[in-house]
């Protein structure tokens, strides 16, 4: 099968593809025949080594040491099951689904195996594979974040980064909560944004959130790149921080605001489970959330979809597609 492999750590370039050979699924196992995967900003990181410099030692011990421990990259798949293991209990072949795991999923191939007990789910019946694969990575972190801060109807929710994988589902969750919603992102992504449902929208290249005299009982951070003390002062009193990009530096800052200011911050990490995906897939069928693709790249312009990536402008997802024909 062909499959992308990363030779080493570095530029989208060290990404190759081979023939590989087909993998076999363990007894708990399902082998998915994959017919796409997205390009995530945590598959660029990874690919890139782009890591603080505070978690360097760590991070080469967990990703490997010279290049990546996992060859073949990648976190999202959807696909259709074509064989599963022994054990398999909740999936036969035939059965369509999407998955999405961060450590030992090997997604940029044409075959992957994944275990029944990982985050994988029936895809939503009403998306194709390619918009199956752009609900997982911004879909599970905007759920967990959200409902980490206790997200309710007629709060008043400031969502910074709004135009990416997680910004662009965390706009339409947290109106699906019942939640006034402020979103922020650049000049050119401002009628999209509106287009997701945001109640108001602002450029944060011509208007300042923090300084717009309007107060949030959450705001979520889904880029990093908001300051903590601004944020402090326009969170309501018993109001919530979320950051969804936060290293062990932003996370002793967020420590000390919470503990100076009375109110909570959060961070750290969302680990994807299956009642995420199935949560999702819900939601997709019932209209509540749309997967939102910004391009859609041939797995033989995997390395044009990373520098894409590695730009830091995408809107929503960037899918691969693997070249299967689909049966249905």
């Amino acid at each position: 099968m062909k499959a992308v492999i990363a030779t080493r750590y570095g530029a989208p370039e060290v990404l190759e593809i081979q023939e590989v050979a087909r993998p076999v699924p363990q007894a708990n196992e399902v082998l998915v025949k994959v017919y796409a995967t997205t390009v995530t900003s945590g598959d660029s990181r990874v690919r890139s080594f782009n890591v603080p410099r505070s978690v360097w030692l760590p991070a080469r011990l967990t990703l490997g040491l010279t290049k990546p421990r996992k060859a073949i990259p990648g976190m999202v798949i959807a696909g259709e099951v074509e064989t599963v293991g022994q054990q398999v209990t909740k999936f036969k072949p035939g059965d369509q689904v999407y998955a999405y795991d961060i450590t030992k999923l090997n997604a940029y191939a044409e075959y992957a195996c994944i275990a029944e007990d990982k985050a994988l789910a029936l895809k939503p019946s009403n998306t194709s594979y390619e918009e199956a694969t752009a609900l997982p990575f911004g879909g599970v972190t905007a759920l967990y974040f959200l409902k980490k801060g206790n997200i309710r109807s007629g709060q008043r929710v400031l969502i910074y980064g709004a135009s990416g994988s997680v910004g662009a589902a965390a706009v339409q969750l947290a109106k699906h909560f019942g939640a006034q919603v402020t979103a922020v992102c650049s000049t050119a992504n401002v009628e999209w944004v509106k287009a997701l449902g945001a109640d108001r929208v602002l450029d944060y290249t011509r208007e300042d959130f923090a300084r717009s005299g309007e107060t949030y009982d959450i705001i979520f951070d889904t880029v990093g790149k908001t300051v903590l003390a601004d944020c402090v002062r326009v969170l309501r009193e018993g109001g919530t921080y979320l950051q969804a990009v936060s290293g062990p530096a932003q996370m002793i800052q967020m420590r000390r605001a919470s503990m100076q200011s009375g109110k909570t911050f959060i961070g750290g990490t969302a680990y994807p489970t299956t009642e995420a995906l199935e949560t999702l897939r819900g939601l997709a069928e019932a209209g509540k959330i749309r997967p939102v693709i910004d391009r859609c790249y041939p797995l033989e312009h995997i390395v044009e979809a990373h520098r894409y990536v590695d730009q830091g402008h995408k809107k929503g997802d960037v899918v691969v597609a693997m070249g299967h024909q689909v049966s249905r």
